[in-house]
């Protein structure tokens, strides 16, 4: 994939020595040390709870699972229980974590008044039961081949009442707006007769800041990484003077797009909202943003677990000319004016995707409206990455409003006994959503970081995931 970056001088890619603390500039609010079933993270706070209150298990540098709270698992009953064995590990107190404490916090974690979003995927875990004190069981009613990865996203990270943190790899020596993370010792490696000894080096400071101050750092050298870069603030890295080296891009899966949240007036009929849709130019939104940003016409990316390929709208085999025509007689039969709200997050990215949306309403005869990504409207971007691999939840996150065959194909699919009846089931939501067009797909999700060689360890992955323990080769 192109960056579409300016061009700017390698020279300085290269100089930052490996010394001192890892300077992490995360792109939000200054990172909180919050329980996560209690607000909706962003990058800093997210980063913060996946390196100080891990879960079960966890993502590594590459996006693959490794171990967390669990040393090893097995998966029996033909995937309907799963088998964790605890590590010896300890609270950020230094209280050994045991197993009644684990099955407390992810009954917590996933209790129906939890704001958690990952809950409502998680409805197949039927029990969580304490085996031994260093033993847990997750019993499902359900098979889920992809709960690991679940499991593994910082939303379930545990978190112990009273304490700062949990159990992650790391604490928090220095608790400013700014905190300073230290690696955590670990009790079934530390040797008593010989202390470890750790380097500067495997500290990391976190600062949660705009993505302009955090690539202005950046470039100045007094930053190591950027991190949760997305299409709002791609354009000013061109601006920022950063050496093409440093800038690196996720292979980010996920939603982007438009989902409608109003049905009435001119989007109450399906083919008004199917026209709509054939007729936004997606190759426009994307190249106006960055250079070689694929477009997509489809919710899902690929088959995934459904039982058939994604579904394709009825509009796909139209050239663009003749899609924008259907919208222009569209709103020409209607009858009267159409305004659509468009309710977007602020940067310089959304004003270039409104600007080429415009384009096409305009063209069409629909006065479009910007509105604020939280503000009542018509049209709300959606830009997800995905957790786990299911069109199941591409899906459900895709019906934010829609019909009730829709939704109670979703509910079907979520509850199939099988996993070949699931896929049946997934597959027939999909076929439903594309004729009903709750959601317009634009692209893939767009994630960038910038990044410092001497951060060794970092690997662009389809979670657009990089924990801060996994960035320079020596940190654990």
């Amino acid at each position: 994939m192109s960056l579409g970056v300016a061009a700017a001088p390698l020279a300085g890619c290269n100089q930052r020595p490996d010394s001192g603390p890892v300077i992490v500039s995360a792109i939000g609010q200054p990172p909180r040390p919050i329980d996560p079933a209690r607000v909706r993270l962003d990058t800093p706070t997210g980063l913060l709870l996946d390196a100080t209150a891990e879960g079960l298990v966890r993502y590594d540098a590459a996006g693959q699972i490794e171990p967390g709270l669990a040393e090893r698992w097995i998966v029996i009953d033909e995937g309907m229980s799963y088998i964790f064995r605890l590590r010896d590990a300890r609270w950020s107190d230094g209280s050994r974590v045991e197993a009644d404490q684990v099955v407390a916090q992810l009954r917590h974690q996933l209790a129906r008044r939890s704001r958690n979003p990952l809950a409502p995927f998680l409805t197949a875990v039927d029990e969580i039961v304490t085996m031994t004190p260093q033993v847990i069981e997750v019993r499902l009613a359900r098979p889920r081949p992809d709960l690991l990865k679940l499991f593994a996203q910082p939303e379930l990270a545990l978190w112990r009442s009273g304490t700062v943190g949990g159990a992650g790899p790391m604490r928090i020596v220095r608790g400013t707006r700014s905190p300073l993370l230290r690696p955590a010792a670990d009790p079934g490696r530390a040797d008593p007769d010989d202390p470890q000894r750790l380097a500067p080096e495997q500290d990391v400071r976190l600062i949660g800041e705009r993505a302009a101050r955090a690539l202005v750092r950046f470039a100045a050298r007094e930053s190591d990484y950027v991190a949760g870069g997305s299409f709002v603030d791609w354009p000013l890295v061109g601006l920022a003077g950063i050496a093409p080296a440093n800038i690196r891009i996720d292979p980010a899966a996920g939603l982007f797009g438009l989902s409608i949240v109003h049905r009435d007036g001119f989007l109450a009929d399906p083919a008004h909202r199917a026209a709509l849709s054939g007729a936004i130019d997606r190759a426009a939104i994307t190249a106006a943003v960055m250079a070689n940003w694929e477009p997509a016409e489809r919710i899902l990316p690929e088959m995934l677990d459904s039982a058939a390929p994604p579904a394709l709208p009825g509009w796909s085999l139209l050239t663009p000319e003749q899609r924008a025509a259907a919208l222009r007689q569209q709103v020409a039969a209607y009858g009267a004016p159409v305004s659509l709200r468009i309710a977007l997050p602020a940067g310089p990215g959304a004003t270039l995707v409104f600007a080429q949306l415009a384009v096409s309403l305009r063209t069409a005869g629909i006065t479009p409206v910007r509105v604020g990504a939280s503000d009542d409207a018509d049209l709300r971007l959606l830009d997800l990455v995905a957790p786990y691999d299911s069109a199941r939840w591409y899906l459900a996150n895709a019906c934010t409003v829609c019909a009730q065959p829709v939704q109670d194909a979703l509910i079907a699919a979520r509850d199939a006994p099988t996993l070949a009846e699931r896929a049946r089931l997934i597959a027939a939501a999909d076929a439903a959503l594309a004729t009903d067009t709750a959601f317009i797909p634009i692209a893939r999700p767009l994630r960038w970081s910038a990044v410092a060689m001497r951060l060794r360890q970092w690997r662009a992955n389809t979670r657009a995931w990089h924990p801060l323990n996994r960035l320079r080769d020596d940190t654990n």
